[in-house]
């Protein structure tokens, strides 16, 4: 955001995401994510297609989160990160959060663990990676995310967007034309044009 934009960037920080992740099953870390150092491992059941049907409906909807130690929340100024680091365990509360839109397909990615492939829809403040230990969890054997890429933010998606390397090589004119006017930040908002008097 550049310039007026800036005024509505709230919007979009507060704006509906969606994620691809991709889970590996029967494996905990303690971050959640490929970071962490592995803490527990499981055998992965058989998993059927109507299994994972079924753990994805169970997961979609309005629920209950508590946010993981590994992320930027404050606690009294410190980042709940900072404090994991040093092996203190903060009490969290569980937050209202929305998964709109779950999908979730078995995959293999060269390991012999199963792995799962997610697309998740969601409210701002939801953590992909809770999402991914709470459905490994449901599965009955664990689970961590390997990766995890947000491709849509409000009305924006990935396939919008325009590379570092692909900007460096534009001219002056063809950078401006790549930017989006403001009000494409403001996509449910009703126009009110005023006439003189009014303005």
């Amino acid at each position: 955001c550049f310039g007026a934009a800036t005024k509505f960037s709230q919007l979009h920080l507060d704006a509906d995401k969606t994620y691809e992740a991709t889970v590996l099953l029967g494996v905990k870390t303690s971050t959640g994510d490929a970071e962490g150092e592995v803490i527990e491992q499981r055998p992965v059941p058989d998993i059927t297609p109507e299994r994972l049907a079924e753990v994805a409906r169970q997961f979609t909807g309005e629920q209950r989160q508590v946010p993981p130690m590994h992320s930027a929340l404050k606690r009294d100024g410190r980042a709940l990160y900072e404090y994991a680091r040093e092996g203190i365990e903060i009490g969290r509360e569980a937050r209202d959060v929305t998964v709109f839109e779950l999908d979730l397909a078995l995959s293999r990615t060269g390991t012999d663990q199963p792995t799962i492939k997610m697309i998740a829809k969601v409210s701002k403040g939801t953590y992909i990676r809770t999402l991914g230990e709470d459905i490994g969890e449901a599965l009955g054997c664990g689970a961590h995310l390997t990766s995890l890429r947000r491709v849509a933010t409000g009305p924006f998606e990935v396939s919008q967007c325009v590379t570092l390397g692909g900007l460096e090589a534009m001219d002056e004119a063809q950078r401006l034309a790549s930017l989006k006017p403001v009000a494409a930040l403001l996509p449910d908002h009703a126009p009110v044009t005023l006439d003189a008097d009014n303005a």
